[in-house]
């Protein structure tokens, strides 16, 4: 498994920059203390939310007898719906009713950080898809380790964004963030590709012989 591969398309589809926006608009209304908590209490359970799909995703498929050459061709869709809705500057795994979720909690004063923010934000089905497929792909234990670090890594890259939120969005602007989605989204498309075709060639070895031809 190359092993960087994952961490490459966990940061493209997280993409904590696309969701300043999002977090700035949540915790308007916020202390700095509740702002800190926010952001900590999100990282945090991004990077929990990585960390579990790694190492329970595949136990949970096995449970419901899919196989997973079709979940990867599930996944490899999903992600791809994700990158066109990345390359039209929306977050991977935004929807307008988590937008409406996320201002009514705000406006009645609860805590935000896990569900819109975290859950699906930030992390969503396309994300636990991926960690899924390249689970299944470790061969030894310590890549497995590797794949649940990343979790780490992206909570702290979700920390330091979200920390520096206002100075993001006063350098890069809107046109900024949604220029640096699009090319998370073209980077994600280009993996997408890529699971989809290792997916169907599991399910149809045929394909592979006529692309070997």
């Amino acid at each position: 498994m190359d092993i960087y591969k994952p961490l490459v398309a966990l940061l493209a589809i997280v993409n904590p920059v696309g969701v300043v926006p999002f977090f700035i608009h949540f915790t308007a209304a916020f202390s700095r203390q509740q702002r800190r908590r926010t952001i900590l209490v999100s990282a945090c359970t991004a990077g929990i939310v990585i960390a579990l799909s790694a190492l329970f995703g595949l136990k949970i498929i096995e449970f419901f007898g899919i196989s997973l050459a079709s979940f990867q061709v599930g996944g490899g869709c999903l992600l791809l719906i994700s990158s066109l809705q990345m390359l039209n500057a929306q977050p991977a795994e935004a929807r307008k009713e988590d937008v409406s979720e996320g201002n009514s909690k705000a406006d009645a004063g609860a805590s935000i950080a896990v569900v819109p923010l975290a859950i699906p934000l930030l992390t969503g089905p396309a994300t636990i898809s991926t960690m899924v497929i390249y689970a299944d792909k470790t061969r030894v234990w310590w890549e497995l380790a590797v794949l649940c670090g990343y979790g780490v890594v992206v909570a702290l890259v979700t920390f330091v964004v979200f920390s520096a939120s206002g100075r993001i969005a006063k350098v890069l602007g809107q046109t900024g963030i949604n220029i640096m989605t699009r090319l998370m989204g073209l980077i994600l498309a280009a993996l997408a590709v890529e699971l989809l075709a290792d997916g169907l060639i599991k399910l149809f070895p045929v394909l592979a012989a006529r692309t070997v031809g």
